[in-house]
């Protein structure tokens, strides 16, 4: 699942065999604050666009509080997302399970390559938009796309590789607060004789949902910094 072994991804000689990376969805314009935090406490991040969607939103309810779900212009996203990895989440953001083939396709491979062009280089990740897969959608994307790799939005809470890339489950969302601090902790004290990755998701507005940004940067402090650790992004951490 990891990487080749590369002189970065050494301590002292020794392998590092601790890996952190996260994955938000959307691409909305708490990104921005999100990114800032990531770059501060120097971890990497893939953000998940939906291009089809650009400069469309505006307020949105979640648990009963109203926040903004509002997307950056697409000439922005080199500028946002710099020092991170871009990937797909569709066009428009449609369950894929509930599509006919020919707008699976559309729908992951457009995306695709528009934000490959806005980057300027191939980008090969991916997340399904509602965590909405099945073996018919996966065989679509692998035989008709250039995605590699996808995550889906079921927690595994544990740390182990993983060889279907194309089903790729996190370790766990954002929101799950104590079980994710629990993991952490766990995480930064083990000292793991093979490769353990450590994969958070979630998405920025979240955050303004339960004015949750200190806790999460509270997280960061706890896991960011370690020399025994490798951070990030989705596609360095699965050596892509």
């Amino acid at each position: 699942m990891m990487g080749e072994d590369k002189e970065e991804n050494t301590m002292e000689g020794k392998k590092i065999m601790k890996t952190v990376t996260f994955s938000y969805d959307d691409g909305v314009t708490q990104d921005q604050r999100l990114i800032d935090l990531f770059d501060k406490y120097g971890v990497k991040c893939t953000f998940n666009l939906n291009s089809g969607k650009a400069e469309s939103g505006g307020p949105m309810t979640c648990n009963n509080v109203t926040v903004a779900h509002v997307k950056p212009r697409l000439d922005e996203i080199p500028r946002i997302y710099r020092g991170h990895e871009v990937a797909v989440h569709t066009l428009t953001h449609p369950s894929l399970t509930t599509l006919p083939d020919e707008e699976v396709i559309r729908e992951v491979e457009e995306d695709r390559k528009i934000l490959s062009d806005i980057v300027g280089e191939e980008v090969v990740g991916m997340a399904y938009p509602n965590g909405a897969v099945d073996a018919r959608v996966v065989r679509l994307i692998r035989e008709n796309t250039g995605v590699l790799y996808s995550r889906t939005t079921v927690s595994t809470h544990d740390f182990q590789p993983q060889t279907e890339l194309l089903t790729f489950h996190p370790t766990v969302h954002h929101t799950e607060w104590e079980t994710m601090f629990d993991l952490a902790r766990q995480f930064v004290e083990m000292q793991p004789e093979s490769q353990q990755l450590f994969y958070i998701w979630g998405h920025a507005y979240e955050f303004d949902v339960d004015d949750s940004w200190d806790r999460f940067e509270e997280f960061l402090k706890l896991i960011s910094g370690r020399d025994d650790i490798r951070y990030c992004t989705n596609r360095e951490a699965f050596g892509l």
